[in-house]
């Protein structure tokens, strides 16, 4: 019999079950003491952002664990650890496809350095940067147009940066009412937008459709932004409260998303709030050195390929070349591999100049031991051998 985590004692009285009754109960309270020391020790992930889900895919498991069979994950850092004098560095690197549909509709803008880009007078806080994604339909119209408008549209808000989510907010509204404006616009075009402005160490994410932005933190897949499906709860009760239909999981049987940018054939009269919506929702993260990079990336990816596994294939990438123009590539050739049906554009932004860490988990400390009564059944299997 064996006995976890005890001492072997000198026994001056009766046998109880292996144990000798007047040690019993130090062994019990010595194994309590080392059990809550152990708990102790371990390290604390850091606290979950409201709205984040952290997404460990059960059905890709088999592929994960082969992926990072040279590399195990350190259980992370406290978040309340000092880190109050990182400086983030930023470096991007993007790729695109048509993949099998018969026109590319996808934009995208990587801008590394945001203070050079839009110039010392507005005052912006140093490092800055700029990241975009934006999946047209409908022609790209929207898409081109978003693409090249939505970051002045930011910076010139009357609110930047003093006030940069209700900026941010307020270039939505912007760029979609000049969707319906501009004459030289199809005015049935639309676009989702999916944004990343990072101000020092604050990242703004901000999502009006089904793109999405993933968080690699230490081999941890953390999603920054939600996926605007029209089938989904929130979304589905926001469409029918504003008196929209769902066909099939396409909003009145016409989209397949539920915001967008564009599209005024469905919305309507500008100022009318309909169920087709063009706001985007907002999610801040105060970076740290455990954040290691930022995907971001159209619905063409996700439909085929979860966040966990694409943030183990962008790590395991990095940590071979630290190319985040080849990490995005290889995404996108993942994807075509498992025969995505939509353009590909994909984004893979680094906060540092250094590939990441090989990490390890420690061996646990707890001491094991044998009882007496074990010791010595041991002792006759190995003399029968």
């Amino acid at each position: 019999m064996m006995a976890t985590g005890t001492n072997m004692l000198p026994c001056n009285g009766e046998m109880e079950n292996g144990f000798c009754k007047e040690n019993l109960s130090d062994i019990v309270e010595n194994q309590e003491e080392s059990d809550q020391s152990s708990q102790l020790n371990i390290g604390k992930p850091p606290r979950n952002i409201t709205g984040m889900r952290h997404c460990i895919s059960q059905a890709i498991l088999a592929g994960t664990l082969a992926l990072e069979s040279t590399t195990q994950i350190l259980p992370l850092k406290s978040s309340s650890s000092d880190d109050s004098g990182y400086v983030p560095i930023f470096r991007s690197g993007s790729y695109s496809e048509i993949g099998p549909k018969p026109n590319m509709e996808d934009e995208h803008i990587c801008i590394n350095d945001l203070y050079e880009h839009v110039g010392a007078s507005k005052g912006l806080p140093s490092p800055g940067a700029f990241y975009g994604v934006f999946d047209g339909h409908g022609g790209v119209d929207a898409a081109s147009f978003t693409q090249k408008n939505l970051l002045s549209f930011i910076v010139e808000d009357t609110h930047f940066p003093s006030m940069v989510k209700r900026a941010i907010r307020n270039a939505f509204v912007k760029a979609d009412n000049a969707l319906a404006d501009t004459k030289s616009l199809d005015s049935t075009s639309g676009t989702t937008a999916l944004t990343a402005l990072i101000l020092g160490r604050t990242m703004l994410i901000a999502n009006a459709g089904d793109s999405r932005a993933v968080l690699g933190k230490r081999g941890r897949a953390i999603e920054l932004s939600k996926d605007h499906k029209p089938n989904t709860t929130s979304e589905k009760l926001r469409i029918e409260k504003l008196g929209g239909v769902i066909y099939d999981g396409y909003l009145n049987g016409q989209l397949s998303v539920a915001r967008a940018l564009g599209d005024w054939h469905i919305k309507g009269p500008k100022g009318s709030k309909g169920p087709l919506s063009s706001e985007p929702e907002l999610e801040e993260v105060v970076l740290s050195e455990e954040d290691e990079f930022l995907i971001m990336g159209c619905d063409g990816l996700w439909d085929v390929m979860s966040s966990q596994y694409a943030v183990t294939i962008v790590r395991k990438e990095l940590m071979l070349h630290n190319d985040p123009e080849r990490c995005s590539m290889e995404l996108v050739r993942e994807a075509l591999k498992r025969n995505t049906c939509d353009n590909l554009t994909v984004l893979v932004v680094c906060f540092s100049s250094d590939p990441p860490p090989r990490i390890e988990i420690p061996r646990t400390q707890r001491r094991r031991s044998i009882s007496a009564e074990g010791l010595d059944l041991l002792k006759g299997v190995l003399s029968d051998i």
